[in-house]
């Protein structure tokens, strides 16, 4: 089965050209920004030390109570719902601290839950041979991010360097358990509420700032609720996705036929989109994680096992196509 998927990848890699746009700007709303990296990246200021909070916090459902401390522990951080998952691996619930630099929870970006952030990834509906491989790229030094302002690449690089791998097998094992389930509402307009970033996030504005501006040429992925999301991480509140108007139809015809560019993603990603094997799902997963993995792969900043056999298929893609793909994919039902 597995050779046939790589010879399919390989004769539809070959036949889709080889040659990137040259006007291809990188689509910077992907990494959480709104402006170019700088030449030369600034240096991470100091984190300032802030007095422990003691006030316990609550989420409707929930029988626990944690303070913003607990909720985000990087060795242990708050489970709201253990019904809503398995029993969690140490690596996957405590991370380990004495690796060298200590290896975080994988529940701290992923959630317990493993649908994850727009800022790293959902780790749920992909396959433990998948997990496996990624892990393993990262380990390598063979996933990288084209904008290095993007720090939590670099830290999962770090953290694969350490783990071992019974903790691997453990974590995949783990999330490759769970079926992907909805958590991201698309709605197409020519608006996006006014935002504010932190980590890597758009955040709508409240209050007197709050308010709409054009949408334009981009995807504004959003916490449903700033507070579920920044304060609780709460892992049943989802996001929703403006895209532009129109961008879900014609990304349906590329996806599906490739639109007289590139190889249909259906030929290797199944009918569904929803993978086969090592080849991943894409359906209603995140529309900014998918076009950062899209230039990426692009770009050479993914070289492992797959991202070679990828990068001829996305190499006559521009970013509007990019994000009329991507903004199809999220729309579809995991």
């Amino acid at each position: 089965m597995h050779k046939f998927i790589v010879a399919t990848l390989l004769t539809a890699c070959f036949s889709a050209g080889a040659f990137a746009a040259d006007d291809n700007a990188p689509p910077i709303w992907a990494w959480g920004f709104t402006t170019p990296a700088p030449a030369t990246p600034p240096a991470p200021a100091p984190a300032a030390a802030a007095s422990p909070d003691p006030t316990l916090h609550k989420i409707s459902g929930s029988k626990f109570s944690f303070t913003r401390a607990q909720v985000s522990n990087r060795q242990e951080p708050a489970d709201w719902f253990p019904e809503d998952h398995p029993a969690m691996p140490e690596i996957v619930a405590k991370g380990r601290a004495s690796a060298n630099p200590p290896i975080n929870a994988c529940a701290l970006c992923h959630m317990p839950n493993g649908k994850g952030r727009p800022e790293n990834a959902a780790v749920t509906g992909l396959t433990y041979e998948y997990i496996m491989q990624q892990l393993a790229d990262f380990r390598d030094g063979k996933r990288r991010t084209t904008d290095t302002r993007k720090t939590n690449t670099a830290l999962m690089a770090g953290f694969a360097k350490q783990m071992t791998h019974e903790e691997m097998d453990s974590a995949a094992r783990y999330f490759a358990s769970m079926p992907a389930t909805p958590w991201i509402k698309v709605i197409e307009s020519n608006t996006a509420p006014k935002t504010r970033i932190a980590g890597g996030v758009f955040f709508a504005l409240t209050g007197k700032d709050a308010g709409t501006e054009p949408l334009g040429n981009r995807i504004i992925e959003t916490p449903i609720s700033a507070e579920d999301f920044e304060v609780l991480r709460n892992p049943r509140s989802g996001f929703i996705a403006y895209v532009p108007v129109g961008s879900i139809k014609k990304g349906e015809t590329l996806v599906k036929t490739g639109g007289g560019k590139v190889t249909a993603c259906t030929v290797c990603h199944g009918l569904d989109l929803k993978g086969a094997g090592p080849v991943p799902t894409l359906a209603g997963r995140s529309p900014s994680y998918l076009v950062r993995q899209l230039y990426d792969m692009q770009q050479g900043n993914r070289s492992g096992t797959w991202g070679p056999l990828m990068a001829p298929v996305v190499a006559n893609l521009t970013t509007d196509d990019m994000l009329i793909a991507a903004a199809y994919l999220a729309s579809l039902t995991p």
